[in-house]
């Protein structure tokens, strides 16, 4: 491995002995460890306690076996890097071998074309580090606050669409930004993403802070359309257009110009703000732009800027067999015909195609791992992708051996049909390992997968195309923003018992690079979530117009209709009648989210602060039909009143009466919850309380983007208030 990198793995090994001996800082080593890809997960989900495995079903590493003694001893994630998703088969090898000795014999394929291995044992970690550097991989700058791992279109190189191959200038910055020393002072995480064309949304530009999508000028010159600070997380931000045109080799120079911006003009104190999407919403693009001039003037040049441009330019992968043709008429019945017609696609070049290999949840096994490492040399010069809808794709497969490709991956069960289509759910870990998981999203998504391939969903022309995207909490880890149908979990009291909900979110786009985003129309039982799922397809495909898009026809449709089609499936029966809806998907635990824990309130009292939280979704609710209809200050307007009521009832429960002048309101809400920081929680703080004092504020026009992040600012507050109030029921203030 480099010695530049050998030398920071020993280091990070002294810390960590360090750090058993008390003599670093905690706050210190978690940054630390954080930046090498190490990360703290969930531990107590239930895989012991009663003999349910919600992830897994065996621990190889003996460390895991006895469990932890103590916060230093329990297991935590290996984030690894993997730059525009690209994997050789020996990668692939290394990281099976990996997790079956240091993990729970999974790999998991994440929505940023990242690996990661649960369950690893922090003194185990430099090990896996030096082994994944010997294959070529890092773990550095994975988490923490540094520039992420780079994106790009899994077809780069192969598309029809594109201008050109993306892939060498993904890779050119990703290396040339790797702890760089301009790039050690931000606030919080940086996300780079690159997509080869405008319309598909296989790179996902605008839910980055820096985005770049292939551009051709006249003459030929190669370049980047530029947009910045966009974000998805609590509150979406859509990236604004920074430049129509860059040429290439103002790449790594404009990028590291915008990550000096970032280090300078980025909040550093409050976490919540501290993403480049507030600099730019801030500042405004005009002005961010001068800036970002200023520093790019400042810099020395390098000759790494220019460097690689001319292997970019020549071709990057070529077929390991002559290109040939697949004679498919007709078309093969059966599991095979399924595959050919939803995970294949022609490649640009004639003769091959790209065969997307369905990875359900984003796992692997280790078998399965050695398994297409194997078929990889077979078929292929080993062109393995990770894909940001957590499956992989092998490209210049020689379009004759698809079938006998097909009956290599079936062999070791990664033959499953329905790549990209409704039946590919994708999910963020959520209860399974995250510590902010509020509801089950891997459960939830492997119950919705398997109804509706059940259902036979993924041909069919009106719905087979859609998205579905689960979040265990309101992170969006999952996407669910930009999905077609979206959910992210919450929890509700139902009288003296925790209920895991999901809030629906729909018309979000994910083509056109992810172009725009959903909003929440009601939270729905855990448990009723196939149920309207099933309503809601059955529904577009009876009453669409022909042609109809998703988002058009949630827009004609609007809120309100959309709500009321499902409104039923909101309401949770007693505990006495369905105890099932108060566990989660594959844990038959009573659902809790610990400190709120299992209420043991008398009776099915409905409170004044229930009826007031119903108010507040209501008018959030409201909010959204206003903006639906064009009238962005409507919008702004209902939902700062959502968040006054919501904050009012719980001034009443801890300060008694209080009117409703919203100075008034405000000004006791800061005195009693936030200062007191009885409003906090452990997954937030107090970041959702700012957004009550920032709506108090505001003056002045809003536009329609004003609005939107409006919405879904009191969308949180009133879930924070929720969840408040719930832990005042439980420590008996309420």
């Amino acid at each position: 491995m480099p010695g530049e990198l050998a030398r920071e793995i020993e280091i990070f090994e002294t810390q960590i002995e360090l750090r058993k001996l008390g003599k670093v800082d905690p706050k210190v080593f978690a940054e630390t460890r954080l930046r090498r890809g190490a990360y703290g997960q969930r531990y107590d989900n239930g895989q012991r306690h009663d003999g349910v495995a919600t992830r897994s079903l065996s621990y190889p590493n003996p460390k895991l076996e006895k469990g932890p003694d103590t916060v230093w001893d329990a297991p935590g994630m290996m984030r690894i890097k993997i730059p525009y998703g690209l994997l050789t088969p020996e990668q692939l090898e290394t990281l099976a071998a990996l997790s079956e000795e240091y993990s729970d014999g999974i790999s998991h394929i994440t929505t940023r074309q990242d690996v990661q291995l649960h369950y690893v044992h922090i003194e185990d970690t430099p090990t896996v580090m030096r082994r994944l550097a010997a294959v070529g991989i890092t773990t550095r700058e994975a988490c923490g606050n540094s520039v992420r791992n780079v994106t790009a279109c899994q077809f780069s190189g192969v598309c029809s669409d594109e201008p050109f191959d993306v892939s060498p200038y993904a890779e050119a910055l990703a290396q040339y930004l790797l702890g760089h020393p301009e790039t050690q002072g931000f606030g919080r995480k940086f996300k780079i993403a690159f997509s080869g064309c405008a319309d598909k949304p296989c790179g996902l530009t605008t839910i980055h802070d820096l985005g770049f999508t292939a551009r051709v000028a006249e003459g030929g010159r190669r370049g980047f359309a530029v947009v910045v600070g966009g974000g998805l997380g609590a509150v979406p931000h859509p990236a604004k257009p920074y430049a129509d045109f860059i040429p290439e080799e103002e790449l790594l120079p404009l990028s590291l110009a915008i990550c000096r911006v970032f280090t300078r003009l980025g909040e550093k104190r409050n976490r919540a703000r501290a993403r480049l999407k507030f600099v730019v919403q801030k500042l405004g693009v005009e002005a961010f732009r001068q800036e970002v001039e200023q520093e790019r003037a400042a810099l020395t040049a390098d000759p790494r800027w220019t460097d690689f441009l001319a292997d970019a330019h020549a071709e990057q992968e070529s077929g390991l067999k002559p290109a040939s043709s697949l004679v498919r008429k007709p078309t093969p019945e059966g599991p095979l015909g399924a595959w050919l017609a939803t995970n294949v696609r022609p490649q640009k070049q004639p003769g091959y195609s790209v065969a997307t290999i369905t990875c359900p949840l984003g796992d692997l096994s280790g078998d399965q791992m050695r398994a297409l490492a194997d078929i990889a040399r077979r078929f292929t010069r080993g062109t393995v992708r990770a894909t940001v809808e957590q499956n992989l794709v092998l490209r210049w497969v020689s379009d004759a051996d698809l079938p006998e490709l097909f009956a290599a991956l079936d062999a070791v069960g990664l033959g499953k049909p329905g790549a990209g289509t409704i039946v590919d759910v994708t999910a963020c870990p959520g209860t399974d390992t995250c510590k902010l998981g509020i509801a089950s999203s891997r459960g939830l998504a492997s119950e919705l997968s398997d109804h509706l391939l059940h259902k036979n969903l993924m041909l069919d022309e009106a719905v087979g195309d859609l998205h579905i995207k689960v979040s265990g909490c309101f992170n969006s880890c999952g996407q669910h923003h930009v999905a077609d149908i979206g959910f992210w979990g919450v929890s509700r009291k139902v009288g003296s018992h925790a209920v895991p909900h999901f809030q629906a979110v729909l018309g979000g786009q994910w083509t056109e690079n992810a172009k725009s985003y959903g909003l929440a129309v009601g939270a729905v039982p855990s448990k009723n979530v196939p149920a309207v799922v099933d309503r809601l397809v059955e529904h577009y495909t009876r009453e669409r117009d022909k042609g109809e898009s998703y988002q058009a026809y949630i827009r004609r449709l609007g809120k309100a209709k959309v709500r009321k089609l499902i409104e039923d499936l909101m309401a949770v029966p007693s505990y006495d009648e369905a105890p099932q809806f108060y566990s989660d998907w594959h844990d038959p635990r009573e659902f809790t989210i610990g400190d709120l824990g299992v209420g043991e309130c008398a009776g099915e009292v409905v409170s004044e602060v229930d009826f007031a939280l119903a108010a507040s979704e209501r008018e959030v609710f409201e909010a959204q039909e206003h903006l639906e209809k064009g009238d962005a200050a409507a919008a702004a307007e209902r939902s700062f009143r959502a968040m006054l009521r919501a904050a009012r009832s719980l001034v009443k429960q801890v300060a008694g009466e209080v009117s409703e002048d919203p100075d008034e309101v405000v000004g006791k809400f800061r005195e009693h919850l936030y200062d007191t920081q009885l409003f906090f929680d452990r997954y937030a703080g107090g970041k959702f309380g700012t957004y009550l004092f920032r709506a108090h504020e505001a003056d002045g026009a809003v536009d329609e983007d004003d609005a939107r992040q409006r919405i879904e600012e009191a969308q949180l507050f009133v879930e924070a208030a929720h969840s408040c109030y719930g832990r005042m029921v439980e420590a008996g203030r309420a």
